[in-house]
């Protein structure tokens, strides 16, 4: 797929369809803030779909839009963006970050799961 700059509203849309799963465009109308009409919307999913990101399928009488690219890719590529532009490429700094916000609060479990794949990727070389 084209790695194409989307705009704000095309951020939003791909957002809110990667977290529906699939979307109608009043389920995207409903769920971006401060949404322009249903016809804008559409027309902005239509570009979407012209530039690769979304596909469409017939469900009855209404029209549904799934991403074209799994929600771990979008998320894998998102997090090297995040982690390039923000941190210079550092996932340590990255983490850091993260672990000293206010809002980060990491269960045993999830603790242990970090540790394991630190462990796991030292043993890979990575």
């Amino acid at each position: 797929m084209p790695r194409a700059i989307l705009s704000r509203r095309e951020r939003q849309i791909m957002d809110a369809v990667f977290s529906l799963g699939e979307a109608t465009v009043n389920q995207i109308v409903e769920a971006i803030p401060d949404a322009p009409t249903p016809m804008a919307v559409r027309r902005l999913m239509h570009i979407l779909e012209e530039k690769g990101h979304l596909r469409r399928k017939q469900q009855g009488r209404e029209v549904v839009y799934l991403p074209r690219e799994t929600k771990d890719k979008a998320g894998r590529s998102a997090l090297a963006h995040v982690l390039e532009t923000f941190f210079g490429g550092s996932l340590e700094e990255a983490l850091a970050a993260h672990l000293q916000s206010k809002k980060a609060k990491l269960s045993a479990s999830e603790r242990a799961r970090l540790i394991e794949l630190i462990k796991q990727a030292k043993s890979e070389g990575r």
